[in-house]
């Protein structure tokens, strides 16, 4: 494996796991403890959009590094890899909304 295979497999993880982070833990921001039992739904997604923000500025910078330059891209770049992260993100969306209550449920 050349470094061009490391660092993309190593950039899918990444983003693999910051778009299921919002839904696995219960701190507002990864630092505050919310007032309540659970963080609302609109933080979690306001967390989300945040790390997809991160994980495309961490691409972009891996980009650089890569190739020397950062190639200019269009909306459609942005809603593919939008669409990509929230693919990304079922994983722990569907733990945090059916199967933890389920899991609770059977006392698991």
């Amino acid at each position: 494996m050349d470094l061009l295979q490391v660092t993309v497999w190593l950039y899918l993880l990444i983003a693999l796991v910051a778009a299921n982070l919002p839904w696995l833990n219960e701190r507002v921001l990864f630092v505050l403890t919310p007032r309540g039992n659970e963080k609302p739904a609109f933080i979690r997604f306001l967390e989300w959009g945040v790390l997809y923000v991160v994980v495309v500025a961490i691409g972009l910078g891996l980009e650089r590094l890569v190739t020397g330059t950062i190639h200019a891209q269009g909306w459609q770049f942005y809603a593919i890899t939008l669409s990509m992260f929230a693919v990304f993100a079922m994983p722990g969306f569907i733990y945090r909304h059916d199967l933890r209550r389920h899991l609770i449920h059977r006392g698991a």
